[in-house]
């Protein structure tokens, strides 16, 4: 059976690359709904562009859903510097006809987590934690409800992108990534440090666009944007791939590795706010709350996601 997911998310291009990967493996994953967040753009367009993912992938039928506008106590941090005025740069998309669906987000994960078997369903979170800390604040019953929270968020040994210290998602809203770390919830973590290791190269890229399909010369041309902030930041041969990683672990774990362990969120510092305190090494008596995942097959990991791009139109 396709195990059941939720993705809350804030396209985003490699936001936006995860959702067609889940959506070309309907095999393997049943999207329940999208749930939209404010994170890497505002959720006018973030929900916008998450409504113009589910038509590119053929799959209008799919509910889109708003969730938070703005994190739980903080003003909102954007990152149009990365990823363009409108969160999509470099993808030739159409407005959307598919409608935003009335219920708000976080409802939605309520309502469907109370109506599903427990441990039926994921939560894939590919930015801010808002709406998964909002949930878990509003109804606390539905956490052992919760299969895994699946996270791209969070660094330890690559420390930030955001600031020196932290990971965007994570920094973004902080104490919601608290609330989901010490909420007993099964946690899987795809920090930078796995995230990093993933380079979108040229000839990858050059692999999405000779499949053919408009997905797949879509994905290219947002990546290709996308990762020209990271090439000038880090010099590397490509820029870091990261929310389809989520998506990877679920259709393919043994492509990753890492161990169990605690991770503690910042909340205080001004000069470390929004850090993952990975107890990476158990120098500590503080009980391991996630799966820390450090390593991935990147060869691997870029087969699967040319293959699947491949079955979309």
């Amino acid at each position: 059976m396709p195990r059941k997911i939720i993705i809350d998310t804030d396209p985003g291009q490699d936001d936006a690359v995860a959702i067609l990967l889940a959506l070309a493996s309907p095999d393997d994953l049943d999207v329940l709904g999208i749930v939209a967040v404010a994170g890497n753009v505002p959720l006018a367009l973030t929900e916008r562009n998450a409504r113009r993912i589910v038509e590119l992938a053929g799959r209008p039928e799919l509910p889109v859903h708003a969730g938070a506008v703005r994190p739980l106590v903080r003003p909102l941090v954007t990152a149009e510097h990365v990823h363009g005025r409108t969160g999509l740069d470099g993808a030739d998309l159409p407005e959307p006809e598919v409608p935003l669906h009335p219920q708000h987000g976080v409802d939605f994960i309520v309502d469907t987590l109370l109506a599903a078997e427990p441990g039926e369903v994921t939560l894939c979170t590919l930015g801010p934690l808002t709406d998964v800390a909002l949930a878990l604040n509003r109804a606390p019953e539905i956490a052992p409800r919760i299969r895994e929270i699946v996270m791209m968020g969070g660094a330890y040994f690559e420390v930030g992108n955001i600031t020196p210290t932290a990971e965007f998602n994570v920094y973004v809203d902080p104490e919601a990534a608290d609330v989901v770390m010490r909420s007993g919830v099964p946690v899987t973590m795809l920090p930078l440090d796995v995230t990093h290791r993933a380079l979108a190269t040229p000839a990858r890229l050059d692999a999405f666009r000779a499949l053919g399909n408009r997905a797949g010369a879509t994905v290219a041309g947002m990546l290709g944007f996308s990762e020209r902030f990271d090439k000038e930041k880090y010099a590397g041969a490509g820029a870091p791939i990261h929310d389809p990683n989520v998506i990877a672990w679920l259709l393919r774990p043994d492509l990753y590795g890492g161990r169990r362990v605690n991770v503690t969120v910042e909340c205080a510092s001004p000069l470390t706010l929004g850090m993952t305190v990975a107890d990476y090494w158990r120098v500590t008596k503080r009980e391991p709350n996630a799966l820390f995942l450090r390593e991935v097959d990147d060869a691997g990991f870029f087969a699967l996601l040319t293959e699947r791009l491949a079955r979309l139109p």
